[in-house]
């Protein structure tokens, strides 16, 4: 099946030219990424796109490297691509490290003003019974909120007080403009689907989760045709378990956000087929595409690594910011059909390793 011609249609006379900021990371990072390549290698030569990479250091790689876990290079690398590819970041071997891996993370998303991540989770057919649920969740998608919250507010650190000891000390600040733009893109994609909006707080506790709330509540008017409902982020926590079915589109603040979507991740059977797309916009413009899984140091080198995540969050860039939502559903239906004849890594309960899930999803796309 030639689905790039098909996807692509008339502009195939004139090759469609993008840059890729690829940053491997660490752990398994490396392995999964340039699986990923190959998937979207094979469609860009379907379609007719002309690719150029160019690879970065990012987080203990960084440091190791470069002394910095976003190292100067790196910036100026991923401000010239049209779309950054991350593997993962972080392990024990940087524990100590007086800057961790993960702040390189966090000061990419910064540095792009990436404030909306967008996390769809599915349970792909023949993996119903990796999910502990009796009924799971067919799919939904978690939009967070990225750049506020207690990840990136101000005083934080620790001090001594002679009386109690160690104070640690992390604050949590929220502006109406940050909630505003997450949301907007929230109530874009549940309109687009005719499904309702969760909005996820904690109102009833903190003042960032009242502005949220008001701010959200305030913002339906411009949204008639979407029912939005909100949710105490421990009710949701529960909903989701006893009634995924509910969550098909959701917003969250950032912590918040952060740990329904690892929930996600186990009511789906495994990270491991997560994917991600780290974007500031509706329309097609810069993101970042990462799987959602970390850096697993204790399974890297071995050739075991689940690649699928890293390659769900390239078919997000063919279409966040390509805008090419056709070539997109050939690598998802790729993959939904590797997984489903069973070509499964260990951690969704196979043998397969990650060439063989590579080769399998290539096969697909044809």
């Amino acid at each position: 099946m030639d689905c790039g011609r098909r996807w692509l249609g008339k502009r195939r006379v004139k090759a469609v030219g993008y840059s890729i900021a690829v940053l491997p990371g660490d752990g398994i990072g490396p392995e999964v990424t340039v699986a990923a390549l190959r998937v979207l290698d094979r469609v860009a030569k379907q379609g007719g796109l002309h690719l150029e990479l160019e690879t970065g250091l990012i987080g203990g790689a960084g440091i190791d490297e470069a002394g910095h876990p976003f190292p100067p290079a790196t910036e100026a690398l991923v401000h010239r691509a049209h779309a950054v590819l991350l593997g993962a970041v972080g392990g024990p071997r940087w524990a100590k490290s007086p800057t961790s891996p993960e702040q390189g993370l966090l000061a990419l998303r910064s540095s792009l003003g990436l404030f909306a991540n967008i996390r769809p989770f599915e349970v792909f057919p023949g993996l119903e019974a990796a999910s502990p649920l009796k009924k799971p969740p067919r799919r939904g998608v978690i939009v967070r909120e990225l750049l506020g919250g207690l990840y990136f507010g101000t005083p934080r650190g620790r001090s001594t007080r002679p009386e109690a000891g160690v104070e640690a000390v992390d604050t949590a600040r929220y502006t109406t403009l940050e909630i505003e733009r997450v949301a907007r893109i929230g109530f874009e994609m549940a309109e687009r689907q005719g499904v309702p909006l969760v909005s996820v707080d904690k109102a009833n506790v903190l003042e960032t989760s009242r502005l949220w709330r008001e701010t959200v509540t305030k913002m339906s008017a411009e949204f008639p045709r979407v029912e939005l409902i909100h949710r105490y982020v421990d009710a949701a926590a529960m909903e989701m378990v006893i009634a995924p079915e509910r969550y098909q589109v959701v917003i969250a603040e950032n912590l918040f956000g952060d740990i329904l979507s690892d929930l996600a991740g186990g009511l789906v059977g495994s990270l491991g087929v997560m994917g991600s797309a780290t974007v500031r916009q509706w329309e097609p413009g810069p993101g970042l595409y990462e799987p959602i899984h970390g850096s697993a140091p204790d399974i890297a080198g071995r050739g075991i690594s689940n690649p699928l995540g890293a390659m769900w969050s390239v078919g997000m860039m063919l279409e966040w910011s390509f805008g090419l939502p056709e070539a997109a559903q050939a690598i998802y239906t790729a993959v939904r059909q590797t997984v489903a004849e069973g070509v499964w890594t260990p951690d969704l309960g196979g043998s397969a390793t990650t060439e063989a899930v590579t080769e399998s999803v290539l096969n697909h796309l044809g």
